[in-house]
């Protein structure tokens, strides 16, 4: 169960009645289960019957999110006036077999310091929905604790999914929230107009730190979809170490290797031990698919490196003493592509050498960056590819019908 759907009445002091649940199914897809098919709720289990229409849950205008958009709402209490926070609802089953949203935990609102000028946090208190104003619609910006909370260690892409549903306002709220290595894995998840459209909204030093947490080949990408000065703007606002990385990507086209490439590979010096070499490709930050092999080269080993002397898989670090070097147990058989191959080079060489990233260097043999699978994959599947595939077939039957009717 990810969320609550709940429609408010026609006076807020009535308490506003809950539609239904949206639930995640195998495949990350989200759907409707109205509540009349909700025979019972206990800790950990919520007993349903008879069957789930499968199509991906769209939310209406009329409806609210619980914890996508009524946790943290500010609130006022009407017996002294002072601002709430909520931070937890009550939902129970009524007589007539409905379910409603009857009572708040809330939290009061307080700017007072501590002692050591820490925030002090205020109050908290249960009360009934009739006992707080609820405003619909508040142009106050809300935060997003609850919402980030309840995702807290989930991976980026069903947090990103989440942000999809949300409305643009409740989405940069989110955003604004997230740390900036969170922010950046997230966008990195999103459609590119998503992701365009939160960073243009999160303020300049903000977006320039969020794009240098992002990886230099996402970052540019992004870039990409921004007008020429927009971009400038932001890579003005980077660390120069951190543009120049984007800088060199842009330079290339999106379906070379060259714009597909990422300039953060794991680079070793040929003594490093088969030790070392695992020590780098266990650190958390580094994507599955960068951590599968490493590459030698001589120095420097900062791209564009030295001499590309070849790469070492996983596999073979595994099999080998902790010692022995990693120069002496290359793999030498896979030949760099040039920046400048097409896609169609990229992905019969990733087929038929069965690997997962491929080292893209210059003319001079140095090693200037790595093409991972997931990218090749960004650039095959469709625009739509996050959709499920009856979603984009409906889609499509629908677009033909349309076409049909007009002529």
């Amino acid at each position: 169960m990810r969320d609550v759907v709940i429609v408010y009445r026609a006076t807020m002091r009535q308490q506003p009645k809950a539609i239904g649940l949206v639930v995640e199914v195998p495949g990350r897809r989200r759907v409707f289960v109205p509540m009349g098919r909700v025979t019972g709720i206990a800790a950990g289990a919520v007993i349903t019957t008879g069957l789930v229409n499968m199509r991906r849950f769209e939310q209406r205008r009329s409806e609210t999110l619980v914890l996508g958009e009524l946790l943290d709402r500010r609130l006022r209490l009407r017996s002294d006036g002072t601002a709430v926070q909520v931070e937890d609802v009550a939902i129970e089953q009524q007589r007539n077999r409905e379910w409603e949203v009857t009572r708040l935990f809330v939290r009061r609102v307080t700017d007072r310091q501590g002692t050591f000028g820490f925030r002090r946090r205020g109050e908290t208190l249960q009360v009934d929905w009739s006992e707080v104003d609820h405003p619909i619609d508040s142009a106050v910006d809300q935060e997003a604790t609850q919402l980030i909370a309840a995702y807290q260690g989930t991976k980026p892409a069903d947090l990103a999914d989440v942000l999809l549903e949300l409305t643009p306002k409740r989405r940069l709220e989110v955003a604004r929230e997230l740390d900036d290595e969170r922010l950046a894995d997230v966008l990195e998840e999103l459609p590119e107009e998503t992701s365009v459209e939160i960073v243009s909204m999160l303020g300049m030093d903000r977006a320039a730190d969020v794009l240098e947490a992002m990886d230099p080949d996402d970052a540019a990408d992004l870039l990409g979809e921004l007008t020429d000065e927009q971009a400038e703007v932001l890579l003005a606002a980077m660390e120069p170490e951190e543009a120049k990385d984007v800088r060199h990507l842009l330079s290339y086209d999106e379906d070379t290797a060259g714009g597909l490439m990422t300039t953060e590979p794991v680079i070793l010096a040929p003594e490093t031990t088969v030790a070392e070499a695992l020590a780098h490709v266990r650190r958390e930050d580094l994507d599955p698919a960068l951590a599968a092999a490493v590459f030698v080269c001589r120095q420097p080993l900062e791209p564009p490196t030295g001499k590309y002397l070849g790469l070492v898989h996983i596999q073979a670090l595994l099999r080998e003493p902790p010692h022995v070097a990693v120069g002496t147990i290359l793999d030498d058989e896979v030949e760099p592509l040039g920046a400048d191959a097409p896609l169609g080079d990229i992905t019969r060489i990733l087929a038929a050498y069965n690997l997962v990233s491929i080292p893209i260097a210059d003319e001079n043999d140095h090693l200037v960056g790595v093409v991972t699978v997931d990218d090749v994959l960004d650039q095959l599947l469709p625009e739509d590819w996050r959709q499920a595939p009856d979603e984009v077939r409906a889609e499509e039957i629908t677009g033909d019908l349309a076409k049909e009717g007009k002529q």
